[in-house]
């Protein structure tokens, strides 16, 4: 058994360093994307949101709606539940748990 143990000991700093080297490059391209992704929008975005979401409304009054493709309707719908399962996660981590709110 202590001979397992100090092989297990001896074979740490490899496995360190091979998770170290693995990971490095993964981490970097997370971080690259995080930094230009996840970041809140600028003033300068705010009113091109503002007329993005009017353009939309205005299409769904004028009826443009009807004349989208599937393949449109389908991403459209996907970005949608995307969407809404981050709501629920971030629901479901505020409340701590799956079920309810403890009133």
């Amino acid at each position: 058994m202590a001979q397992a143990v100090q092989k297990l000991v001896a074979k740490v700093p490899s496995l360190v360093s091979s998770a170290v080297s693995f990971s490095k490059p993964r981490l970097a391209t997370f971080w690259y994307y995080a930094r230009v992704e996840l970041v809140p929008p600028s003033p300068a975005e705010i009113p091109k949101a503002i007329e993005g979401a009017t353009n939309i409304l205005k299409s769904v009054q004028s009826g443009r709606l009807g004349q989208t493709t599937v393949k449109d309707a389908i991403r459209n719908g996907l970005v949608a539940t995307e969407v809404m399962m981050w709501f629920y996660i971030g629901e479901c981590i505020g409340k701590g748990g799956i079920i309810g709110y403890d009133v």
